[in-house]
């Protein structure tokens, strides 16, 4: 394959990259208006929120293999067609049921597509360092495309309806489908993979029922009970996917992967860094617009420091994957955006500039992060099990998705509650101490005084849940660091003590 058509391919695959990580994201900018205008309850709008990121996360195994089993193009350019139907779905969706469905079935179309992508660059590119670059192009895509999703959203909501954010995805899908036919090779699969849909729904069962749990766990009025059978299922199932990989010839997920540190330490960082950037955006744009009154779009410019920094260290990082050790590497993005999380956190009632360098040093940790969480996940995967590999990444970024927003949004929805005192004299319903954005619409039927005397505790109470969730991020990710930094201690360890044996 020639030069141009390499990097030909590298750009149709991820210019369909881009529009699974956006949708991720996107929405955190849409969320006030489109809570405002369908009605939709706290609860349902963490669902139109998690959606998307737990369908995908138990779909991708399954798809993985897929890919691998009936050829990457086929099932890309299938994906491609299901996620442009369900784009159109969610742009009109009447009410928030519809919504959340649309959003599942986005999700569908994206579990289809995001292992091929990788699969199909690592297929492609067979120069390691053309590969370096490449992957380092996509781990880009991956964490600057999620970085940019609130500020594409901001900018269309200043023009349009929250549908459009929807309607955007569909002439990139279009256009990336034709090309797709014209460039990107065959590969025909191998038929003999077998397609474990028992597997996949084992595991999504499992993420969806623990994610519940959590939810229902920092609910105003949540049920300790259901939250407990949740987490029961949650942990059955689990466990019944794990030994059902374990006795399986042909699993769905070779967990002895997870025996290599290159590999266990690449889906760490890929599953942490996720998790941090789509929990710190999501409250950030919150805040922005509820709090401090932003606009969606200045919302979104005001975040747009984290994707360009994360655009800027993600290829740089891949350029220097082949001189330095990777996993220790790994530890030191991570460290980097936690120091970056740290200055946001003591900056973010103070001056600009502070603020700034702290989401710039966030936003390059973590792009630099996606980079080498990639090129560790699929250069120690065998070659016959890169869509396996491939899709064990996005497993790691769309579960960090969607506990990033999950544990994030009920940790902030806890410490609010907790924290949110109704004034004295006001005669509100209860339901003020579920949400800012709950409190503001009652407060919409309130007049003079009263309204912003709620509007005043209710933000401030959000303020309060704010520094909460970042300290809580700042302090996961240097953990995070430091658990990688053990683990790649003690594989030299072990290298070390096998070359004197």
């Amino acid at each position: 394959m020639s030069k141009f058509k390499r990097w030909m391919v590298l750009s149709i695959v991820s210019s369909a990259l881009l529009l699974i990580v956006m949708d991720m994201t996107i929405l955190y900018t849409a969320m006030p208006t489109l809570t405002h205008d369908l009605g939709a309850t706290a609860s349902q709008k963490l669902w139109i929120l998690n959606g998307y990121s737990l369908v995908m996360a138990g779909l991708l195994p399954a798809m993985g293999t897929l890919g691998d089993r009936l050829g990457y193009r086929r099932v890309f350019s299938l994906g491609l067609i299901i996620f442009s139907i369900a784009s159109l779905t969610a742009a009109f969706a009447p009410n928030p049921y519809v919504l959340v469905s649309a959003r599942v079935l986005l999700a569908v179309g994206a579990s289809i597509m995001m292992p091929a992508t990788m699969a199909i660059v690592r297929v492609t590119f067979k120069d390691p360092r053309e590969l370096g670059l490449a992957i380092g192009i996509w781990g880009a895509i991956a964490s600057g495309g999620a970085g940019l999703g609130p500020i594409v959203g901001g900018l269309l909501l200043e023009h349009f309806s929250w549908g459009s954010v929807f309607l955007l995805n569909l002439p990139i899908a279009i256009l990336a489908f034709i090309l797709t036919l014209v460039f990107v090779p065959k590969h025909e699969g191998d038929k003999y993979k077998k397609f474990d849909l028992t597997s996949s729904i084992q595991i999504m069962i499992a993420l969806v029922t623990l994610i519940y749990a959590i939810k229902e766990c920092t609910r105003r009025e949540g049920s300790i009970t259901f939250a407990i059978l949740a987490a029961f299922v949650g942990i059955v199932a689990l466990i019944a996917f794990i030994r059902r990989q374990n006795r399986s010839s042909n699993p769905l997920i070779d967990l002895s992967l997870f025996k290599i540190p290159l590999f266990t330490t690449g889906f760490i960082t890929a599953l942490v860094g996720l998790f941090a950037q789509t929990g710190i955006q999501y409250i950030i744009t919150q805040r922005l617009q509820l709090v401090e009154g932003f606009s969606p779009l200045l919302a979104g410019v005001y975040t747009l420091t984290v994707p360009f920094a994360a655009v800027i260290a993600a290829p740089l990082t891949g350029m220097l994957l082949h001189r330095f050790d990777v996993i220790r590497i790994k530890s030191i993005v991570l460290l980097i955006a936690a120091v970056g999380s740290g200055i946001y956190l003591v900056q973010f009632d103070s001056g600009i500039a502070g603020q700034i360098l702290g989401l710039a040093l966030f936003g390059a940790g973590l792009g630099g992060g996606m980079t080498v969480a990639s090129h560790s996940i699929m250069s120690s995967a065998p070659y016959e099990k890169a869509g396996m590999a491939a899709s064990m990444e996005g497993v790691g970024y769309e579960v960090g998705g969607a506990t990033g927003i999950a544990i994030i949004g009920s940790l902030s929805g806890l410490v609010y509650t907790l924290s949110m005192k109704i004034p004295a004299g006001l005669n509100v319903p209860v339901n003020v101490k579920d949400s800012l954005d709950e409190a503001l619409i009652v407060a919409e039927s309130l007049t003079g005084t009263a309204s912003e005397t709620l509007k005043q505790a209710a933000r401030a109470a959000f303020n309060q849940s704010f520094f909460a969730v970042i300290a809580a991020i700042t302090v996961f990710l240097v953990a995070a660091s430091l658990i990688i930094m053990l683990i790649g201690a003690r594989s030299k360890k072990r290298v070390v003590t096998n070359s004197r044996q």
